[in-house]
């Protein structure tokens, strides 16, 4: 059963919300908090509670808070609620509630990069051994890994792949090929496409490179000295040092990935997951064992929260949404340190809604050590990303600072407008969260050409008349330019009453010789943020990880503007060529201009038919624009 409750926009906003929050059941569930701007409702914050009606009103009593629940309930104006069964059921849909919305105040799950697996999709006719970073999901789907980046495993796979025999071809060649291919001539492939070999000796094969991959190496390296003996003895020399070799590359890998790691003998399958709480982020290491063996690990971080108690809450939140998204194998066991309480409830959401058998258990015998090394090792992670400027909270946090603003800010949006002689003006939305990209939240804009030409006020406030129908408003707006463009972003704000949005602009100057070249005139532009109401702009050189951040954005939002503006000005010009042939109509010229990504000589290139397949066009029309290119080219 869902409510939606909404205050009126006059009189006490608080005293309106915690009026109508008193009559919330006294339930579990979940609550989402809202803010409605014009026409847009924005979800600011989804979060569950045991008793619905004490949680909510404690938003809104006027009681101590926090800086960000403070700034949080600053902005809501309106909220509803998700009555559930018991608090597990409202974890399990808060977490799919904030993988919907997600909402600028929740958490969201992002790893810092894909780590490469192998799979086998058994599916398939004599199933293959497969390099991925993005693993499917299937029950009859095979996944050893994760692997550490550097290991090497594309080539280990490839070296396992001929070493076997097995089928290295796409299932599309795999059922059209009619006759072995030439990894069968040279002892590569056992050629099952024309069935030179059986399931159950090819299953064979295919077992042994999935051992290799849940580390057990010692009968995978006596099969293949085997055959390489065997190779020897019947004169196949070359065949028998392709296998010599292959060990060779292969035991390197086993030293380097598994034999130097740490071993557990009784949990086979187990995750270990710890954070370390820092001045401004909080770590997360998961550390991965499979089949006894350490593969390797993952690195997540967010912004700390405003107490350890809350804290401990966003570790919770992440531990769900990991195992409740992840398409990855997963272990029998996940071992963390947490309250007796919040260890039944992430049970009870495993045991709920979760397709696997997966338990959390506290760090006891030989998981202690283990548990031990992965904290640790958030910790160092977290000093080591901190101390070469990579983390870009420290950015952001600086971004804070010279904005005098209450939170971080983590939304950030850059826009840029490209045009050429006032004639096919386009504009580009670039959109960071948390100082990386958000490309799902990229836009590109056609503008509408105007008498006067370039009027970068009245394309910026088209831009933002049709970007603010969207919702999800950030933090900071980015503005190619200085104190000018600045000055007329803010008048752009100030027509849709959008002024508490700050807006800050990133310009370069030349600021005079380079003291290191000192008998030299040579002068060295630095990158500026201009910041409305500050007399002088901040050096971005003296906050490395506010100048990656923003830099990145300029010349990201650069990159998509004349992208687009030279696709829509190539159609443009070209597509006029084509407006006085005969037979060509404004849905035809329409259509050929949709399709035309080709310079006028490739065009030449093409033949009639090929014009008209491109182009999807009659074969009359095509053949007067060939006609009129042959005009052209002679």
């Amino acid at each position: 059963m869902t409510y939606n409750v909404k205050t009126e926009r006059t009189g006490n906003k608080q005293q309106k919300l915690w009026e109508k929050a008193k009559t919330l059941p006294q339930k579990p569930g979940c609550y989402l908090l809202k803010r409605s701007r014009a026409d847009n409702e924005e979800i600011l914050y989804v979060g569950k509670a045991k008793n619905l009606r004490n949680r909510v009103i404690s938003y809104f009593n006027g009681s101590n808070k926090s800086a960000k629940t403070e700034i949080l309930v600053g902005h809501v104006n309106e909220f509803d609620f998700i009555i559930t069964d018991n608090e597990a059921e409202a974890f399990v849909l808060e977490n799919n509630l904030i993988k919907k919305h997600a909402p600028k105040y929740n958490i969201r799950l992002k790893d810092d990069k894909s780590y490469p697996y192998v799979q086998i999709d058994f599916t398939e006719p004599f199933a293959r051994p497969v390099y991925t970073r993005r693993p499917k999901k299937g029950r009859s789907k095979k996944l050893y890994g994760p692997f550490t980046t550097g290991s090497n495993i594309s080539q280990v796979l490839r070296v396992l792949i001929k070493s076997f025999s097995l089928r290295d071809c796409s299932l599309a060649e795999f059922k059209r090929r009619k006759r072995p291919c030439l990894l069968y001539q040279m002892k590569q492939c056992s050629a099952p496409c024309v069935e030179y070999i059986s399931q159950e000796e090819y299953k064979k094969d295919l077992d042994f490179v999935a051992s290799f991959f849940e580390g057990k190496t010692k009968k995978v390296f006596k099969e293949l000295e085997s055959r390489m003996i065997n190779a020897a003895e019947k004169e196949e020399f070359e065949y028998a040092a392709m296998i010599r070799d292959n060990i060779q590359l292969l035991n390197e890998f086993t030293q380097q990935s598994f034999a130097q790691n740490v071993e557990l003998e009784q949990d086979k399958s187990l995750d270990i997951m710890a954070y370390h709480i820092g001045e401004f982020e909080l770590d997360i290491s998961v550390y991965i064992m499979r089949g006894g063996i350490l593969l390797g690990h993952k690195n997540f971080h967010f912004h700390k929260g405003d107490s350890s108690e809350e804290s401990e809450d966003i570790f919770l939140n992440f531990v769900y949404q990991y195992y409740s998204q992840s398409v990855e194998s997963l272990p029998d066991k996940v071992v963390l340190s947490i309250q007796d309480e919040s260890m039944q409830l992430i049970n009870h959401a495993f045991q709920n809604s979760i397709d696997s058998k997966i338990v959390a258990s506290k760090p006891i015998g030989m998981t202690k050590k283990l548990y031990e090394l992965t904290e640790d090792h958030a910790k160092e992670h977290q000093r080591f990303r901190n101390k070469n400027t990579e983390s870009p909270w420290v950015g952001l946090n600086k971004l804070k600072e010279l904005l005098k603003l209450k939170e971080v800010p983590k939304l950030l949006e850059c826009y840029d407008i490209a045009v050429w002689q006032g004639q096919s003006p386009t504009a580009a939305q670039i959109v960071f969260d948390e100082g990386k990209p958000d490309k799902k939240f990229y836009r590109y804009y056609h503008l509408e050409e105007r008498p006067e030409g370039n009027n970068d006020f009245a394309m910026m406030k088209e831009v933002l008349a049709r970007r603010l129908k969207k919702g999800r408003l950030p933090d900071v707006f980015i503005v190619d330019g200085g104190k000018g463009q600045v000055n007329s972003f803010l008048e752009v704000l100030k027509d849709f009453n959008l002024l508490d949005i700050p807006v800050v602009g990133i310009a370069k100057e030349r600021s005079g010789k380079d003291q290191s070249f000192k008998d030299s005139e040579v002068k060295r532009s630095e990158e500026r943020l201009v910041i409305p109401k500050r007399l002088n702009p901040y050096i971005l050189s003296k906050c490395p990880s506010l100048m990656r951040i923003v830099v990145s954005m300029r010349d990201e939002a650069h990159r998509f503007s004349r992208k687009l503006h030279h696709k829509k000005e190539h159609s443009r010009i070209l597509g006029s060529w084509f407006s006085d042939i005969e037979g060509i109509g404004k849905i035809t010229l329409d259509r050929i201009r949709l399709n035309l990504d080709v310079s006028m000589d490739e065009l030449n290139e093409l033949s009639v038919d090929e014009i008209c397949s491109k182009f999807d066009i009659k074969i009359e029309i095509a053949k007067r624009i060939k006609e009129k290119l042959s005009r052209k080219t002679a």
